[in-house]
């Protein structure tokens, strides 16, 4: 059953005539009678009975009509759930990002601007968040770093200085900034190898010839932030990501030599679709 021929049966059924259903479907009489007819022919059976300008349902049809019915409904809620979803009015976006600070800043701009588009955040390190996105189970996803990567598209967002912070206890807290060579020989508390932040201060240390002593590496901001409050070291983070302390206090490299740079990333082959786009272009103008 083809969606004319059900609509052609629903209409003649409802209105116990094929003019008056022809009228209603806003089509000539012959096509719905032909749309009618091909669907008995099809099948083998007899769907109404002709009695002058009035129809009869057959046993076959009276049995049919409520499985017709049916298909209607669903059809018509198939078309309102993809017209909704097109004008956003429904969905769900899945977002992968490697911390909270930047997605969270996107995330209230979209809501304010699609608020029945439902929202899920997805936390990981870079490389489960990029692979989350490649296999779909992300839509989008929210990094500090870049790959040229073809099946990705990258939309840069914003730049920040990585920044020191040190124990009360520690010389530097009372400088409101030092320079990138005074970090020589100093302990430093760094995040795991991979880490985006670690990368590129480690960069820059070694460009100006400056070795610093790694005196722990740890997996998480929120395990650094506790081992510098009890002065075990160092600790750099993006200046985006610095949580005030009075435990600690934030200490500025001259210059700003080191910074991260975030990243708004999707598949390439769904940049134009509705719904990653509209995050996409929410994150552009932010």
């Amino acid at each position: 059953m083809t969606p004319s021929q059900l609509r052609a049966f629903l209409a003649v059924a409802r209105h116990r005539g094929f003019s008056a259903a022809a009228r209603a479907l806003g089509v000539s009489q012959p096509t719905l009678t032909t749309q009618v007819q091909s669907l008995e022919r099809e099948h083998n059976v007899e769907l109404f009975f002709r009695r002058g300008r009035r129809v009869d349902l057959s046993e076959t049809a009276q049995r049919l009509l409520p499985i017709a019915q049916n298909i209607a409904e669903l059809e018509l809620d198939a078309l309102n759930l993809l017209v909704n979803s097109g004008a956003l009015h429904v969905g769900h976006l899945r977002i992968g990002a490697v911390g909270p600070f930047h997605v969270i800043e996107m995330v209230d701009a979209y809501r304010a601007r699609y608020p029945r588009v439902e929202l899920s955040i997805r936390l990981g390190n870079s490389a489960q968040t990029l692979a989350d996105l490649e296999n779909y189970v992300t839509d989008v996803a929210v990094l500090a770093s870049f790959t040229d990567d073809a099946r990705f598209h990258a939309l840069p967002y914003a730049d920040h200085a990585v920044v020191l912070f040190a124990h009360r206890s520690h010389p530097f807290y009372q400088r409101d900034s030092v320079t990138l060579a005074e970090l020589d020989q100093q302990p430093m508390l760094m995040r795991e190898q991979g880490s985006t932040t670690r990368l590129a201060l480690e960069k820059a240390l070694q460009q100006a010839g400056v070795k610093v002593q790694v005196v722990m590496e740890i997996g998480s901001r929120e395990a650094l932030r506790e081992a510098v409050a009890r002065g075990l070291g160092l600790g750099a983070v993006s200046e985006a990501e610095f949580v005030p302390d009075e435990r600690f206090r934030m200490v500025r490299i001259e210059g700003d030599p080191v910074s991260t740079h975030t990243y708004v990333y999707c598949l390439a082959e769904r940049r134009e679709g509705r719904l990653v786009g509209s995050f996409m272009k929410i994150a552009a103008r932010s």
